[in-house]
């Protein structure tokens, strides 16, 4: 537990607006992700950003 108040404590929120059909493709996907591999949400979310942000050569 103690572990994870630490990663936590070390986020930072990025807030994005989408359209309603995007939010809620978006949390399907994470949902599914999640079942599928057993990872966390946190985790899902911080490779999404970092594919992004590779994709886009940030």
């Amino acid at each position: 537990m103690v572990e994870q108040e630490r990663s936590t404590a070390e986020l930072s929120e990025i807030k994005l607006l989408v359209s309603d059909d995007l939010y809620r493709a978006f949390q399907r996907c994470v949902w599914i992700l999640m079942h599928e591999t057993g990872r966390n949400q946190l985790d899902i979310m911080r490779e999404v950003v970092h594919d992004f942000l590779v994709k886009h050569e940030c």
